[in-house]
Parts: C-alpha cells; structure tokens; sequence
C-alpha cells in the first residue's frame, strides 16, 4: 500500500485550484474587514473635498469685491474649472492614496499572514494579481465619489455667484477623470513599492519621494527635465487639468499625459504581482 501526501503548502490532486474570483472575494474581505482602511478613505476624502470646497468658497466670498470686468474674465477663462480639484487637494489624494496601497500588502508582511496566505494558495502570483485588482477597483470608486463630489459642491457653490459651470463645459469632464483616476493609479503605485521593500517606514518614505518629490526636483528650464517631468504623476495630472493653452518651451499633449498615466499603472501592476515570486517572506 502506498500512501499519498500533499505537497506542504499545496493542494492535493483531488483538490480544485482557487479559481481567481475566488481570490479576489478574499482581497475584498481582507479589505473591508480592517476599519483603519475605511477610516483612512474617510478622512481623505474629507479633506480632499474639504480644500476645494474651502477653495471656491473663498472665491464666493469675494466676489463682489470684483470688478465685472473682472467676473467676465473670471467665467471666460475657465477659472471655475481649476477649483474643481485644486493642486494642493490632488497631492493631499496622492500621498494618501499612496500610503493606502503600500499599507494593503506591507501590513500582511508585517504581521506575517502573508505566509499563511502563500501557504493556503501557493500561486503568488494569482494572489498578488487579486489583491491589485481589489485595491484599484476600490480606489477607483473613491476617486470618482470625490472627484464627482468636489466637481457639484464647488461649482454649487460658485453658481451662488452665478459662475458655476456644467460638465459640460469644455475640459470639465476631463478634468473630473484625470482627478478621479489619480486614486487607483497612486493606490497601484504605493502597492508596487510596499511590495518591493515591505518595511513600513522605508515604503512611506519612497512613496512620498517618487509621488511627490521628483515632480518638483524635474523643472521646466532644460529639454531632459523637461521631459523627465513629464514622466511623473503630478505633473502629468496638472497638463490634464489645466485651462487654455499652456506657455512653456517644452510643450506636450493631453495624450502623453494620459500616456503617463498609463504607463505607471501597468507597470506598478507588473511589479507588484511579479515580486512576491522573486523573493522569500
């Protein structure tokens, strides 16, 4: 008689493999289980919402200290479309964003239930790829809410003054896209470096230097900073909310920046799902 035994670790041979639904519905559980995350989307969101809504609020205000020439110009320049999202809103969503992500993988290599998942589904992989899939599916739901969020309640507010715009203004919706798809994208990226160093500290503070820093170390003056500027998150997110045409010696298109866009999420989500199969817990 011989006796059969099932790899350490793995399934046996009369076991169904996890299908890959399955594993997500796990990522989901794992993430609306822990009340720091929803917290953490909470809070974001307030002060996302927050520093626009205090932005047009603080144009409502002065309004009619203005001259009407002043009002015309104001509507005919597209300025109530920059206070949809405002700059300092899009970096408070970008490192909070960030932190979220890295905080979704690095808190299971932290506590060390990493194993114990790895152990119950061996194909790393698969569940690396689940876990980024769940993660930017709910960041991208935040980040429609408050990009759709901060687009009504300042335009309700500037329409006080009868300078709201519609969305369907030219570049408005734009504008609320580029806004809301910062979220997963900067979810996806913080997950990527939290798998990659998977030590808490370490991670925060390369999310904040690669979301946040380089943006500002890349400046306009030379054609190679220029371009590496380009490159980057935040500054691909101002040339796709900016009104009217940009004056710059280095010029580029709306479609490089969604371009830029893109880029970094895939290859965020390649990383992310690739290293867990390289290294040891």
């Amino acid at each position: 008689m011989t006796t059969t035994y099932a790899p350490v670790g793995g399934l046996g041979a009369d076991e169904p493999r996890a299908r890959f639904y399955d594993l997500m519905a796990t990522e989901w559980i794992k993430l609306r289980s822990l009340r720091s995350t929803w917290i953490a989307y909470g809070a974001t969101a307030l002060a996302v919402i927050a520093f626009n809504a205090g932005t047009a609020y603080d144009t409502y205000n002065y309004w009619p200290e203005r001259s009407a020439a002043d009002r015309a110009d104001y509507v005919r320049a597209g300025i109530p479309l920059q206070e949809v999202f405002t700059a300092n809103s899009a970096m408070v969503m970008m490192l909070a964003l960030g932190a979220i992500g890295a905080v979704a993988i690095i808190g299971e290599y932290s506590t060390g239930t990493i194993r114990t998942t790895f152990a119950a589904v061996p194909d790393r992989r698969s569940v690396m790829a689940a876990k980024t899939v769940v993660v930017t599916a709910v960041a991208t739901v935040f980040g429609s809410i408050v990009a759709g969020a901060s687009f009504g309640l300042t335009q309700a507010i500037l329409d006080g003054r009868g300078a709201g715009i519609s969305m369907g203004y030219p570049g408005a919706l734009r504008v609320v896209v580029a806004s809301a798809l910062l979220a997963p994208v900067c979810a996806v990226v913080g997950m990527a470096i939290g798998s990659v160093i998977r030590h808490t500290s370490a991670t925060m503070i390369a999310a904040v230097a690669v979301i946040l820093v380089l943006p500002i170390v890349f400046t306009e003056g030379r054609h190679w900073s220029a371009v590496a500027g380009h490159a980057t998150l935040y500054q691909a997110w101002l040339r796709l909310v900016e009104v009217g045409p940009r004056q710059t010696d280095f010029p580029w298109t709306t479609g490089g920046a969604w371009t830029v866009y893109a880029v970094w999420a895939l290859t965020a989500a390649v990383l992310a799902v690739t290293s867990a199969q390289r290294r040891d817990q």
